[in-house]
């Protein structure tokens, strides 16, 4: 028997009525715009996990989830009568035709490109200057008659400090203020690491906390100029990390031996063993993603 096909409209009505105040459910009732958002991050990070596990078999549930946390906010705009999940997909739809005239001259979906110029004529370089002049455009008339606008305008506080470090770096980059070359940022990772040991070495721990992330915004800063996500850098560590202790762990095991009565130096040699033997790059390629 066939599986019946739910559409878009069957998951509106769901959401509709899981919010009813009478015959809906008691958790999704009592949900609101601030109570939602730490769901939304989480779901986005599985998605983002499913893509860099390659379990592609899951990431259908895991848009899904993704998705709808859009039909909650929606809903919400809904109730307080400010916009629908149409009014969602109206302001994406506008927005990414106004973002693609090399695509879309006109504006419109009817339009097209000129037939017989091919996505690879497209100078890429051009097409992303294009994209971040009418983002910037976008940026300086939202805030018209506000306060001066700032390149650094609209650049999220909740994203991750190493996302949110990347994007402010990037956005004073586009107006000048940055390094000439990668080694100018290295030259300043050295800077940061000596000012660290320096407030280490005068016992101010606070000094060095706070010099840690000056080193840590510095680092960033090199991921960036070598077209480097740092958020997925530190995600391949933090997962080559895990493989290769999860071996010290397991040789330890075999031997009868904890981790806590191992000692170092026994701990030091199965993590060589562990780099030894591993591929020389088992993460996936992970692409360059749009600003």
């Amino acid at each position: 028997m066939n599986e019946t096909r739910h559409g878009i409209d069957d998951l509106l009505t769901l959401m509709a009525v899981l919010r009813d105040p009478r015959d809906g459910c008691p958790w999704d009732i009592k949900q609101d715009w601030d109570s939602i958002v730490p769901h939304t991050l989480e779901e986005a990070y599985e998605v983002a996990d499913a893509i860099e596990r390659r379990a592609f078999d899951e990431l259908p549930g895991e848009l899904g989830d993704l998705l709808f946390q859009v039909i909650y906010y929606s809903q919400f705009g809904a109730e307080e009568r400010r916009f629908d999940f149409h009014d969602v997909v109206h302001a994406l739809t506008a927005k990414m035709l106004r973002r693609h005239p090399h695509v879309f001259p006109d504006g419109t979906l009817a339009s097209r490109r000129p037939p017989g110029v091919t996505a690879e004529e497209v100078e890429t370089q051009q097409v992303h200057s294009r994209w971040e002049a009418l983002k910037a455009a976008e940026r300086a008339e939202r805030a018209a008659g506000d306060s001066p606008h700032s390149a650094l305008d609209d650049v999220p506080r909740t994203l991750p400090a190493l996302s949110r470090a990347a994007k402010l770096s990037k956005r004073a980059a586009r107006v000048g203020f940055d390094w000439p070359d990668a080694h100018g940022v290295i030259d300043k990772i050295r800077e940061e690491l000596d000012e660290v040991e320096q407030a280490l070495g005068a016992g101010d721990h606070a000094h060095a906390v706070e010099e840690v992330g000056d080193l840590l915004f510095a680092v960033t800063n090199l991921a960036r100029r070598l077209k480097a996500d740092p958020e997925q850098c530190l995600r391949g560590t933090n997962a080559k990390f895990e493989r290769r202790f999860r071996f010290v762990e397991r040789a330890l095991h075999e031997q009868g031996i904890r981790p806590q009565d191992a000692g170092l130096a026994a701990m030091e040699r199965y993590w060589q063993q562990a780099k030894h033997d591993e591929p020389s790059n088992p993460e996936s390629p992970q692409g360059e993603r749009r600003p």
